[in-house]
């Protein structure tokens, strides 16, 4: 065994013992000068590829990750965006990434992972329901190959309208016809509550009604699962909780990498990544969700995982890195 994996097993050993995810498998067999430390570093056994625009393939081991963009929106910048920042300071952050900042432009990505003979969805994406840019994901899978009714699982990490509103059309047909729909308990309970419902604001009644579209109807078919458990044998949930009070991450080890699926840990990367202690104004619970980003975004580095987002850029999968106080994220595929 030469001295880079053994100090990469000591490393693995210690990364699981101290991480909240119950990771599987062991350690990439690094050769002599591979050991990562920056983003330049690629692990072995990882390779991404673009398929077309807003399509984009990734190896990691023997599991095949496709990154599959459902469109994007644009809103104005306003003071409500990331609350408790005055508005100029955002507008900097915005500047300072080259993206300009009357506006702030949104993507969405959701996730295909071929593993095990099994095809999952991460995500369900906007359908009909969302921004006119969004609901681009069925005609995406199809244009690469991938049959809507071949997916096996579809795994949610909220019920967010961006996330669960593409499992059903405006007609009520399920988009996944075959899928599995795996949710996180928690999330189910607090957004399922007809109580809770009937005393919520009425700004956030759209929200309850629209889980409520997607799921009573097939209520006794969707499986919940603990986070922190296993949703699937070999696929680990990551409790991520703040953004919604059930928020969960999904993750996967093969031959040694790992790989992260974050939802929506954190939101615009040039403002939550660079300033993790900044809430973007969706996150429910503000202090929760400051506090699982550093939490995740700590382990990341520490484990040099392959990490997704769904608003994140370019593939929406990469590498991030520590960068003063905050983090940096480069894709695999820009």
């Amino acid at each position: 065994m030469n001295p880079t994996r053994r100090a990469c097993l000591r490393a693995s050993a210690a990364l699981a013992a101290a991480s909240s995810i119950p990771w599987l498998g062991g350690c990439a067999d690094f050769g002599p000068g591979d050991l990562p430390g920056s983003l330049a570093y690629r692990p072995k056994g990882v390779r991404g590829v673009a398929l077309r625009d807003g399509v984009a393939r990734t190896e990691i081991g023997s599991t095949v990750v496709t990154s599959v963009r459902d469109g994007s929106a644009t809103m104005p910048l306003d003071e409500n965006f990331v609350p408790g920042v005055p508005l100029a300071q955002v507008r900097q952050a915005l500047d300072d990434a080259g993206l300009g900042s009357a506006s702030v432009t949104i993507p969405f990505t959701v996730f295909v992972v071929e593993r095990r003979n099994r095809r999952l969805l991460l995500d369900a994406g906007n359908g009909s329901f969302g921004a006119p840019g969004a609901g681009r994901l069925l005609a995406n899978l199809r244009e690469v190959g991938i049959d809507p009714a071949s997916i096996h699982d579809v795994l949610i990490t909220h019920f967010h309208g961006d996330h669960i509103n593409g499992l059903r059309d405006a007609d009520g047909k399920l988009a996944f016809p075959n899928a599995t729909i795996h949710v996180p308990a928690p999330e189910w309970d607090w957004w399922m509550d007809d109580a809770r419902m009937r005393a919520a604001p009425a700004a956030m009644r759209g929200a309850f009604e629209a889980t409520r579209r997607v799921f009573a109807p097939i209520a006794a078919d969707v499986r919940r699962f603990a986070p922190g458990a296993e949703a699937l044998p070999g696929i680990a949930t990551i409790p991520a909780f703040g953004h919604t009070p059930g928020h969960t991450g999904f993750g996967f080890e093969d031959g040694g990498h790992r790989f992260a699926y974050l939802g929506d840990l954190a939101n615009v990367v040039a403002l939550f990544l660079r300033h993790p202690d900044w809430a973007v104004r969706f996150d429910m619970d503000p202090e929760t969700a400051r506090r699982s980003r550093r939490r995740l975004l700590d382990e990341a580095v520490a484990g040099n995982w392959v990490v997704a987002g769904f608003h994140w850029p370019g593939s929406a999968m990469g590498r991030v890195a520590r960068s003063g106080d905050g983090y940096e994220f480069a894709p695999l595929v820009p």
